[in-house]
């Protein structure tokens, strides 16, 4: 998630009196949109494993398709903004966000051919032309959110938007999985048919997002500064090089877990679920992060007093705990306010700064993830489904803490953080491969752990700015 800060978002014009509160509005669905989308990628893998039987690892090509296209895109943008100039600033970020929906509205649209010709390679690229609209989305709206309004406000905004996003991956276990496995359209169909209607109405609502958009008067930025020439000099901070290896690792682990969750607790010695009710305790694994994210926006925030801060925290805690409580029980509710106590203590010791938070942050995940590999039964289960409330923070830390001092190359700098997702498309085929070869799902969670142990050096030592190398 990039954000601007306050070095960079000089360079950045838009009426700073103005309220953003409606465009941000507008802007918000995209995240709550892409959020969605991808997350239903953790239920395509189940189902297209089951129908086109396929191994773990071939499954996992799903997730492949679709964070490939985060690379390739991203470097088709970088390519193009080192030879020709940004073209974000050529066309302009309106237009760019526009783009991105009608190409996603078209690789969804284009799931109901793959269905119909029961082809898995037809799937794949569905999903690497829908991925490409979501990467276009990604390098417009994410600067474009941190600009719009003060900068000293820019982390919390985005950890904010981010926050809804997470909504999106939270209710796409719970809806994805009712309308695939056991609604209308998988009751009327057999095998891959029923995939058909969900994207089918994600392209419809991909568009209506579009053509919102293009009706709204969003403000346009302007660059107080000369438009950048073509070059590469982004490429001169060792603080983002750094940071894009550490995006790869991070967004590459984060999707591991997540794609491999369903078929983890269907293990008779974890949980022994079925699909259904595993898409509900997924969803508990996504909700931790919307919840941190929401931490996270309030810890960032500015408050005259910081009892303030502590106080809007807590209720978001106990809404947490109300939902739970009404949806799982409260046995269910109980252990996630432990483990939100949990959270909360760590951004303590974090003291809010974000390169120590986020430190701490992995360093809690790589203990969870040793209790998912080696414990058993509800100890796993509940270990595995604390990481998403641990990765809460980590994409926009590392994505601010990568583009600090960037200046005119933010937006460069950006399209290569975006770039770096395509750890989602390496990792999690990795983790499969694992998993295959040792007939062990549980030790397969040694891959991510790689992962996470290299999030804990950025955040305690390779975050720390540097000046460009000349």
């Amino acid at each position: 998630m990039a954000v601007i800060t306050p070095q960079t978002q000089k360079e950045y014009t838009a009426a700073p009196s103005r309220n953003y509160g409606g465009p941000l509005t507008v802007v918000t669905l995209l995240f709550f949109m892409w959020g969605f989308i991808t997350c239903m990628n953790d239920i395509l893998i189940p189902k297209l494993q089951e129908v086109f039987t396929l191994q773990l690892w071939q499954a996992m090509l799903i997730q492949t398709a679709f964070f490939g296209a985060y690379f390739i895109i991203s470097l088709l943008y970088f390519i193009f903004s080192v030879t020709k100039g940004d073209p974000i600033q050529k066309i302009g970020y309106k237009n760019g966000i526009i783009i991105g929906l009608v190409v996603a509205a078209i690789g969804c649209a284009l799931f109901y051919p793959a269905a119909s010709l029961l082809s898995y390679g037809f799937f794949l690229m569905a999903l690497f032309i829908l991925a490409s609209g979501i990467t276009i989305l990604q390098i417009a709206a994410n600067p474009y959110v941190a600009i719009l309004g003060p900068p000293e406000g820019a982390a919390s905004r985005l950890n904010m938007t981010q926050a809804l996003n997470s909504l999106g991956t939270t209710v796409a276990p719970i809806i994805g999985g009712y309308l695939i496995f056991e609604g209308v359209s998988a009751v009327q169909h057999s095998g891959a048919d029923s995939v058909k209607l969900p994207y089918l109405g994600l392209a419809a609502t991909l568009l209506a997002i579009a053509v919102l958009i293009k009706i709204s008067k969003l403000p346009r930025i302007q660059n107080d500064e000369e438009q950048l020439a073509p070059d590469a000099g982004a490429l001169k901070y060792r603080h983002l090089v750094l940071g894009i290896i550490c995006i790869f690792m991070y967004v590459g682990g984060e999707v591991a877990i997540g794609s491999t969750l369903i078929n983890f607790f269907r293990l008779p010695e974890i949980a022994g679920m079925n699909e259904t009710q595993a898409g509900h305790y997924l969803a508990f694994y996504w909700g931790g992060a919307m919840v941190g994210r929401f931490f996270g926006a309030v810890a960032l925030a500015q408050f005259r007093n910081n009892s303030y801060k502590y106080m809007i925290i807590g209720l978001i805690a106990a809404v947490a705990f109300g939902v739970l409580y009404a949806v799982y029980g409260l046995e269910e509710a109980l252990v996630a306010l432990g483990l939100i106590a949990l959270n909360f203590a760590v951004l303590l010791l974090g003291r809010f700064i974000p390169s120590r938070t986020l430190g701490f942050f992995a360093t809690t995940v790589l203990a969870l993830l040793l209790m998912t590999a080696f414990a058993e039964g509800s100890v796993a289960m509940w270990s595995v489904i604390a990481i998403g409330l641990f990765n809460s923070i980590m994409f926009p830390t590392i994505f601010t803490l990568a583009i600090e001092g960037l200046g005119i190359h933010t937006s460069q700098g950006s399209s290569l953080l975006v770039m770096a997702i395509v750890g989602g498309a390496i990792i999690p085929p990795l983790q499969g491969l694992v998993a295959d070869a040792s007939g062990n799902l549980q030790l397969s969670f040694l891959v991510p752990m790689a992962c996470y142990a290299y999030i804990v050096y950025y955040g305690f030592v390779g975050s720390k700015f540097k000046p460009a190398t000349r």
